[in-house]
């Protein structure tokens, strides 16, 4: 199978140097690329690290285990189901060459302030390596939600798994704009299940199109409404629908929402054994040229927990 994924080389004039780098720093980066895709960062569903291979989970439910009391102690009042899926992350790989050339110039200037990152790297490696990172992060969102395992470079998504289950289901017809976001809500609350609804970590999982018109119908926008509060335009409304959060996931496609419990959603990586490798190669001491080498390996995975458990809203 081919894992190879392959970038576009952007282009950013600058001349510079580096040596070869591989090391703790570089595990760190990779740590904070998948990391840093928003539905992860934000804790939005259960993360299970230091899963080498695949990883089993248990679900247990009980029923009738309360009773009229007895002098006797009864061994087969109620019934124990458990049930189990199986988690198995995908490992993947990023083989990706840049001209050093293009990239210096753009480095030291982040150096003089103004810079996008959070803490500017020290070293031009650590740059490199965090830029890189990003592109990461962001397909690692994607194929949170709407990867295919069959696809170079995608690891199998939430979406595709809770559609193909017997989760409960909801829609009407057209994209979801801000006339309408208020009754595909309302859709959506009403298909979940009544032993889910109320729980403390259930949630409305929105992709970006949607938390727009969310945002706009609260304002008034076409409802003609005052507005959220009476703020109208002002300031960003709260993500919460009847008591229930709003979860923003960009990696979800446009007009989709999920309604599920945090801990019925998995994300399953190898982030901390020993599968992650990230290396910064400079080729001037190969072959003379001013390239650099970037490579990557981590594993990624998803999977849902009791399917019956969750509803999805789908546009038709």
């Amino acid at each position: 199978m081919n894992k190879l994924q392959k970038f576009t080389q952007p282009t950013f004039p600058g001349p510079g140097t580096n040596p070869t780098y591989s090391g703790e720093f570089a595990g760190q980066y990779i740590a904070a690329a998948l990391l840093s895709a928003k539905t992860l960062d934000n804790k939005y569903i259960t993360i299970m690290p230091n899963v080498k291979y695949k990883e089993v989970i248990q679900k247990i439910a009980v029923t009738n285990i309360i009773n009229d009391a007895s002098c006797d102690f009864v061994t087969d009042t109620g019934s124990v189901a458990l049930t189990e899926t199986v988690i198995t992350p995908k490992e993947l790989q990023v083989n990706l060459q840049l001209c050093k050339q293009n990239f210096v110039q753009s480095w030291e200037a982040l150096q003089l302030g103004y810079s996008a990152f959070d803490e500017i790297p020290k070293s031009f490696t650590d740059y490199l390596i965090s830029y890189v990172g990003g592109v990461v992060a962001q397909a690692t969102e994607q194929s949170i939600w709407t990867g295919d395992n069959s696809a170079n470079g995608q690891f199998g998504g939430l979406y595709n798994a809770i559609t193909a289950s017997a989760a409960v289901s909801a829609s009407t017809s057209g994209s979801i704009t801000s006339a309408n976001v208020l009754a595909a809500l309302d859709s959506l609350v009403n298909a979940i299940p009544n032993t889910v609804y109320g729980k403390e970590d259930l949630m409305i999982y929105a992709p970006t199109n949607v938390v727009k018109a969310y945002q706009q119908a609260l304002a008034g926008g076409s409802q003609g409404a005052n507005g959220w509060n009476n703020q109208l335009n002002v300031g960003e409304k709260p993500l919460n629908f009847n008591g229930i959060d709003i979860a923003f996931c960009p990696g979800m496609a446009s007009s989709t929402m999920v309604a599920a419990q945090k801990s019925n959603l998995f994300f399953g990586t190898g982030l901390l054994s020993d599968y992650n490798e990230v290396k910064v190669l400079d080729m001037a001491n190969i072959d003379g040229s001013q390239n650099f080498r970037v490579i990557m390996r981590y594993t990624a995975g998803t999977q849902i927990g009791i399917a019956s458990d969750i509803a999805y809203y789908k546009a038709s």
